[in-house]
């Protein structure tokens, strides 16, 4: 009858917690752009959007790296931890029962003998309800923050795809530009040759064949940065894969800088909270904060707990055992806490005040990293098509004027001249090509990243 009578009280105390102080979540309802200032490329891009890229070698890096990548596998351990601390915080509205046993044996060692043994059994409960929805706060605001650290998750292998994509691009520039450099390299040996041959035969003054020679000093001192830029970006990719960072190992890369081919998913910026996870993530802490506001305010009222235990004395299992069951009830009123608790309410609004303004401000960050990498890709995109009319154009004048100098109808200086500008343009193309790539990623991390995995 006891164990009934428990129960009934625990039942009616968790019915009496189904209210809970405190404000409700509500999602701030931003006004924001319709579109873009910039149209978003058109084309079909796959749900993965670096296979956009076609390049199996790129594919490749990322698969490794989702499945190896140290920072993911930390996040995807704070998923768990989070999520385990819900479990935890949610026991916290049931009661919680221990048993226990003990025994004792006695005997008298001076007088008459005597002696006496006795044992007892029992469990002990003790319950806190949460009449006024406190720990239903406490339980909201950790499933929020798990929430939180699934969406941080998200946004590290977001970012880890990103670091992959840019690292191999800066990889390909540097493979590219040292093709260009080798064949740089080439067209000026041709053209000392020349002058030196020219010189040899009274045709050219020995200033000619100097100038030629530092031209070709300066363009083979380019070696030296280039490759300290390709092997920062394998071992840059070699962490990213969690494997030792080793210069000298060979990284598979594919032929060229990669083009994308296809455009990026229709969006618009109100998509940004459905697509980003750091967004998901800033908007989970906000949800937290603002259920904490109701755990602060439930210390303004009572709480209850009910202790109780239950004990059976195992002395003499021979008669009926007596059992004895306690239920006791303790209520604690709020009197005097010198504003102790309504500072503690102020300042868990303030927290969701500052929650509010940094997930608006991801917000606005992220439509500004859209903004920036459409303009950039417009920008990238006429700048390649100029600068191959400047190759095309270079490449003839080059042409012509080694023919005339051959001649000795055009100064070395002009040949000279023709020479570093057909050079400069190349260089320029393929940073241009480096730099539109780039973009395109920034781009696709700026809509969301992983849509696969972030579920838009």
């Amino acid at each position: 009858m006891k164990s009934v009578r428990i129960g009934i009280v625990s039942a009616a105390a968790v019915a009496l917690g189904a209210c809970s102080v405190g404000p409700d979540y509500e999602r701030p309802d931003f006004s924001l752009p319709a579109e873009f200032s910039s149209a978003i490329p058109d084309g079909e891009t796959p749900e993965r959007w670096w296979e956009g890229f076609d390049d199996p070698a790129l594919n490749d890096l990322i698969g490794r790296a989702l499945d190896d990548n140290l920072d993911i596998s930390a996040a995807l351990a704070r998923v768990d931890e989070a999520r385990a601390f819900t479990r935890a915080e949610r026991s916290d509205l049931f009661p919680v029962v221990d048993g226990f046993a003990q025994g004792e044996a006695q005997r008298r060692i001076s007088g008459p003998a005597s002696s006496g043994e006795s044992a007892s059994a029992g469990g002990v409960l003790s319950f806190v309800p949460d009449i006024f929805g406190g720990q239903r706060r406490r339980i909201e605001a950790a499933r929020a923050r798990a929430d939180a650290q699934d969406y941080l998750s998200a946004d590290i292998r977001r970012l880890t795809i990103a670091e992959t994509a840019l690292q191999y691009i800066a990889l390909k520039r540097s493979d590219a530009r040292l093709e260009l450099l080798q064949s740089s390299l080439d067209l000026q040996e041709q053209t000392f040759d020349i002058v030196e041959g020219r010189m040899t035969a009274g045709l050219s003054s020995e200033l000619d064949v100097g100038r030629a020679a530092a031209d070709l000093a300066r363009t083979r001192a380019q070696r030296g940065p280039l490759e300290i830029a390709r092997a920062n970006a394998v071992t840059a990719l070699q962490l990213l894969l969690a494997e030792p960072p080793l210069a000298s190992a060979e990284v598979k890369s594919g032929e060229g800088i990669p083009s994308f081919e296809g455009g990026a998913p229709d969006s618009v910026p109100a998509d940004l909270l459905r697509r980003r996870s750091d967004i998901r993530a800033r908007e989970a802490e906000l949800m937290a904060v603002t259920a904490e506001i109701g755990v602060e305010t439930a210390d303004l009222y009572p709480s209850l707990s009910l202790p109780g235990d239950i004990t059976a004395d195992l002395s003499d299992v021979s008669v009926a055992t007596p059992v004895v069951a306690r239920l006791a009830a303790s209520l604690n009123v709020p009197l005097f806490d010198a504003g102790r608790r309504r500072a503690e309410i102020r300042a868990a609004e303030a927290r969701a005040r500052a929650a509010l303004l940094d997930y608006e401000r991801t917000l606005l960050e992220a439509m500004r990293e859209v903004e920036n990498a459409l303009v950039a890709i417009e920008s990238y995109e006429d700048r390649g098509a100029e600068l191959q009319r400047a190759i095309n154009a270079s490449e003839r004048a080059f042409d012509q004027l080694n023919a005339l100098y051959r001649e000795g109808l055009a100064t070395f200086i002009d040949i000279l001249d023709a020479q570093r500008t057909l050079i400069d343009s190349r260089e320029a193309y393929v940073d241009n090509e480096a730099d539109l790539a780039a973009a395109i990623v920034a781009l696709h991390t700026a809509l969301g990243g992983d849509i696969a995995r972030d579920g838009a």
